[in-house]
């Protein structure tokens, strides 16, 4: 009986995981760049200063607020975003127009400002999507309305937490699994790999899949909340008493001049000390509820927002500390959506997600090769694979060597495409979707066998000539970024050239086995001539 049950786990194990496995290994390719996502998007923008010492946040603070007080002085909310953190140089200033009638969020508009001068630093910097088209990606797709794609991750990422329960019941030997590897088995060294893969980072898994479903609660089980709040402002109570959000469709309140900034953020330097400040929001500028908010830097707590204080807008008088507004369910939402996000992650740490991340595509691609390779093997003497499998294996061609070649053709693309052509972020995206589409082509064209070596050596010049054209198209390469200490930058080029190494060790176990393979029938050749008798 409970040899049964493990049965029955093993076939739902298998059929979840392939079903669903090359959405999947989508999502943990760019979710795992989504953990660098201000480091490729600084590398992306070549134009910005090497990383030094950021200016003093009080001497930046004027020309963001001279812009936002000329272009959004009637705006709902402004932001002002300071240099500091993970590379960032840029000083940049956003607004927040009033929502429109039936609409939940008004317009948002941000840019980058020039402390010289106080204006929007225009034709200097690149448009770029940047690390942050790669992690909203990774939840919401690409080329599809928005409520689709979280719909359709959320459906595949159920699927692996299924995938993944059942796997724990099937590997009945799971901590053995852990220290077990046989290179060269042919389809054993398959299973071995996915295992030691799965073990591996297990927790990782476990956590990245139950919380990426938790965040879209509400739009993937609706029918709860629609009932118990059936309209749009009895719906906002529901926010309001679960997450202590207040409403913002409150009543406009009479004009007020907002009071100057620069007392209130040396009140925070006081506090935190220089160079702490994230970002500052002011709420209803020009209004008499108007209310300043100043964050900090956090880097080690379970919150997507480090330390705050808040100053009354008109009078500039320090507000109290308002944290008992706080619910449990908000702290909980918060510090899940850190770990997953890693927003309290520093460089280390943040590495060892990334490698979490690509460790989870790992996994799920062994597993899909494991299944196609299982199922050749069977059918060894066949004359003819069937159409399934042929399927699987383009599939498994185009998704886990196709995918990364597209990727890197985004950071190609990036520095080939004209640095000023209008619609050029888009561009990049459309160069990733373009060149995968072009690898799925060329697996239905060739013979699979040569095409996971070419495609694969394709993959090691694609990565390893990303440093290359770097040095080609700007000054911000290796041999610039490294003796700066530019790391954010030296770092992207860097890891191109170690995903290369990666593809180049798995093209040499590819041609070993080519070899070993070839080299079997003479063999067999031989010894049945030495079996003949004289």
């Amino acid at each position: 009986m409970k040899e049964g049950f493990r049965q029955s786990m093993a076939w739902l194990h298998t059929w979840t995981g392939l079903l669903v496995g090359w959405v999947l290994f989508f999502v943990f390719v760019t979710g795992a760049f989504g953990y660098v996502n201000s480091e490729v998007s600084r590398w992306m923008r070549p134009e910005l200063p090497m990383v030094g010492a950021p200016p003093a946040a009080k001497t930046l603070l004027p020309a963001a607020e001279k812009w936002l007080r000329a272009q959004a002085g009637d705006a709902e909310r402004w932001y002002i975003f300071l240099p500091g953190r993970r590379g960032e140089t840029q000083l940049e200033a956003a607004w927040q127009a009033w929502p429109k009638t039936g609409e939940d969020y008004g317009a948002y508009t941000r840019a980058t400002i020039d402390p010289a001068t106080g204006l929007e630093d225009k034709g200097r910097v690149r448009e770029t999507g940047g690390g942050d088209d790669l992690y909203a990606m990774h939840y919401a797709l690409r080329y599809m309305p928005y409520d689709w794609g979280i719909r359709i991750v959320g459906v595949c990422a159920m699927f692996m937490l299924v995938a993944i329960l059942s796997g724990i019941v099937t590997h009945k030997k799971i901590f053995k699994d852990f220290f077990t590897f046989r290179p060269a088995k042919g389809q054993r060294s398959w299973l071995d790999a996915h295992n030691l893969l799965s073990v591996t980072s297990l927790p990782f898994h476990l956590m990245i899949t139950w919380s990426g479903l938790i965040f879209f609660l509400y739009t993937y089980m609706p029918v709860p909340i629609d009932t118990l709040y059936p309209d749009g402002p009895s719906r906002d109570r529901f926010y309001e008493q679960v997450y202590g959000r207040e409403d913002s469709d409150k009543d406009v309140k009479p004009l007020a001049a907002t009071a100057p900034i620069a007392p209130m953020l040396a009140q925070a330097e006081r506090a935190w000390g220089a160079g702490r400040i994230a970002r500052l929001t002011v709420e209803h500028p020009g209004r008499a509820d108007a209310r300043v908010d100043i964050a900090a830097h956090t880097l080690t707590t379970l919150s997507r927002s480090g330390p705050k204080l808040s100053f009354d807008g008109v009078t500039g008088a320090r507000l109290p500390d308002e944290g008992e507004k706080s619910t449990a369910t908000a702290d909980f939402s918060l510090a899940l959506l850190a770990v997953h996000e890693g927003h309290f992650a520093g460089p280390v740490l943040r590495a060892l997600y990334v490698l979490s991340g690509l460790g989870g595509a790992a996994m799920i691609a062994t597993g899909l090769l494991l299944w196609s390779t299982k199922r050749k093997a069977k059918l060894a003497k066949a004359s003819k694979l069937p159409f399934g499998i042929l399927l699987v294996d383009i599939l498994n061609l185009g998704t886990i060597i196709g995918l990364p070649i597209g990727v890197a053709a985004y950071f190609w693309a990036n520095r080939l495409i004209p640095a000023m052509m209008e619609g050029r972020a888009a561009w990049e995206i459309h160069a990733l979707f373009l060149t995968w589409g072009a690898c799925f082509l060329y697996a239905i064209w060739r013979p699979v066998p040569k095409a996971w070596v070419e495609m694969t050596g394709a993959a090691i010049a694609a990565f390893a000539l990303i440093p290359v054209v770097n040095l080609l198209t700007t000054d911000r390469h290796l041999g610039v970024s490294l003796p700066a200490g530019d790391w954010t930058l030296a770092g992207i080029d860097l890891g191109a050239i170690g995903i290369a190494l990666l593809f180049a060790h798995m093209l040499g176990i590819q041609i070993r086995k080519r070899r070993a393979a070839a080299s079997v029938p003479a063999i067999a050749r031989a010894r049945q001539v030495e079996a003949v008798p004289a």
